[in-house]
């Protein structure tokens, strides 16, 4: 995921137009490693996110929302003590890194105008983001404090003077021609882009590669003339923000001219990269927090599925009923041929039409009649077993496909969500509950389904776990409503607040159907609709689980992008 010193450069060109001069209203800390400003300027306002994530650290505007804590975490605290109401006077890169300052001018208790800035530097796993005295040039807090023991080069605590990373002594491509350039590399040694991203600072091995595809392992001469052409685009700010898709995402605020996979534009640098990262770094915190979940519910799927094993191995020997009964019936009728101590007799098959002659085993310490009901005990023995079998065999499948529900709503769950899930363990009896010391202080909200709008404007709610599904189809849903649900497959409860919906509708709420399920990276998945009136749940059932009748079907191909922008409409609307 490239966000790169080039990719800085233009998100730090385009904050600067947007956000200068502006003023800051809001700070909050969602998680431990995201920062949420909310900024007022030129009578609009603006979200920035400044993000640490090991993974997905970046700077943008956005347009997501951000749950936050109850309580806010210490850092934010003095972020709100010293930037509340401040004004950003400038926005600034440092030499083509990913460093970005922001600096603030605004006023301590007693009046008087004081700057402080914020510096993040986008780094990976080494990611900061700084809060520091513009004066004295000394740290007052950071998101992650680095001590002496684990960084020689630098400590990041407050107090401590602070100290940018060490330089790696790269070429400038803002300062620099192709031909000085060319001059570090060596065509001898292969692996030109990577030469490419250890000689030019700003550039990743995504886009060095494309640098290297321009030139088409020509001449020293082409491939100066088109690091010469790559300099050009980034002075001149020729950018084209692009999302390219093929095996695997990635993002370049730069064409990239020798890409064999599809292309999604943007107007705006913060826009793609809204998009690119969306719920990435949710779904990465929610696994985390799930991991201990996940594999518990998958470790009970896997106890059924091989008990659902044993249950059919014993269904097929208890299928050996009626061969028993046969064999006590034809000694029944055969009891003068038999004598005490006999081990075994010769009968005639009377149920095979060419009436065989078939040998039965006898116990020779039993009587005849004894033989006979021995053969008949096992007969009601194993009947007895089949039935049972039936019985236990579907409550194993119910078990499984609920199992594999919960599996398939924590890959989509969001932190509240994943609580939830919890909560409906508990009270099914396969998690312990909680005392009453530690019980979640959202146990009697209501859950909370995403809501969706239609380009018609058409409300579309979207139940992300049992206790979402229910609620949606249960208590929100009016009778008439449309409900639909992925065919044979688990998903999401999906409802149309409209008895009539249009075809565009339908198919927009289908496709949310779609991505909320286990098939959500298939292609022309079948999704049932019906109105909630004929949608039932039997007595007894599992949470979510559901019947219904008087359906239609139609097939979508889940796609993200559709699904977003139905989430716009509701925040725009």
């Amino acid at each position: 995921m490239p966000f790169d010193g080039i990719v800085t450069k233009a998100v730090t060109e385009e904050l600067e137009q947007t956000i200068v001069q502006g003023k800051i209203n809001k700070i909050y800390q969602p998680t431990k490693t995201e920062l949420v400003f909310t900024i007022r300027n030129r009578g609009e306002n603006h979200t920035l996110l400044l993000s640490i994530h090991p993974v997905y650290a970046r700077v943008h505007l956005t347009n997501e929302s951000y749950r936050n804590p109850e309580t806010p975490p210490m850092f934010c605290m003095l972020l709100r003590k010293h930037l509340t109401g401040a004004i950003i006077e400038s926005i600034k890169q440092h030499n083509m890194e990913r460093i970005i300052t922001f600096t603030m001018r605004t006023r301590n208790e007693i009046g008087d105008i004081t700057y402080k800035t914020i510096i993040a530097e986008i780094m990976g796993k080494h990611s900061n983001v700084m809060l520091v005295d513009a004066g004295k040039q000394h740290i007052l807090d950071s998101l992650k404090h680095v001590s002496a023991a684990q960084n020689r080069h630098r400590t990041i605590l407050p107090g401590q003077p602070y100290v940018l990373p060490p330089a790696q002594n790269k070429l400038n491509p803002l300062e620099i021609d192709g031909e000085t350039c060319l001059k570090r590399l060596d065509f001898n040694a292969g692996k030109l882009h990577m030469q490419i991203v250890h000689t030019l600072v700003g550039f990743s091995p995504f886009f060095a590669q494309d640098v290297v595809k321009r030139a088409e392992l020509g001449s020293p001469q082409v491939y100066a003339e088109t690091l010469d052409h790559v300099f050009k685009q980034i002075r001149s700010r020729a950018y084209e923000p692009a999302i390219y898709r093929n095996s695997r995402e990635d993002f370049h605020v730069l064409p990239l001219t020798k890409w064999s996979g599809t292309k999604e534009t943007f107007s705006s640098i913060s826009k793609m990269l809204d998009a690119f990262y969306s719920g990435k770094a949710e779904r990465d915190r929610v696994k985390q927090q799930a991991k201990d979940l996940y594999r518990w519910i998958k470790n009970e799927k896997q106890k059924n599925e091989r008990k659902l094993k044993k249950h059919n191995a014993t269904l097929n020997k208890a299928q050996e009923a009626t061969e028993y009964r046969k064999l006590g019936e034809l000694l029944t009728a055969h009891m003068h041929l038999v004598e005490q101590g006999d081990s075994s007799v010769s009968v005639t098959d009377y149920y095979d039409p060419q009436q065989k002659t078939l040998q039965i085993e006898l116990d020779p310490l039993k009587t005849p009649s004894e033989n006979a009901q021995h053969y008949y005990k096992r007969y009601r023995k194993l009947q007895m077993s089949q039935q049972m079998m039936e019985k236990e065999i579907s409550k194993t499948k119910e078990e499984i496909a609920y199992l594999d529900q919960l599996l398939q709503q924590i890959d989509v769950a969001t932190s509240d969500d994943l609580e939830e899930i919890r909560e409906e363990l508990q009270e099914e009896g396969y998690l312990k509950k909680q005392t009453k010391r530690k019980k979640s202080k959202r146990q009697h909200k209501k859950p909370l389904p995403d809501r969706y709008q239609a380009s018609d404007g058409t409300f579309i709610l979207v139940g992300k776990n049992n206790k979402q599904n229910e609620y949606v189809t249960r208590k929100l849903a009016d009778r008439d409503d449309i409900w639909l649900h992925t065919k044979n497959i688990p998903g999401s409860h999906v409802v149309i607040r409209s008895s009539n919906p249009s075809e565009e509708t339908l198919h927009e709420a289908a496709q949310l159907a779609a991505f909320f399920s286990k098939s959500r990276q298939s292609s022309s998945v079948p999704v049932d609709y019906t109105k909630v009136r004929y949608v039932k749940k039997p007595t007894g059932a599992k949470p979510g689980f559901v019947t219904y009748e008087h359906q239609k079907t139609l097939f979508v191909t889940p796609d993200e992008s559709i699904v977003a922008s139905l989430k716009n409409n509701v925040r725009n609307d």
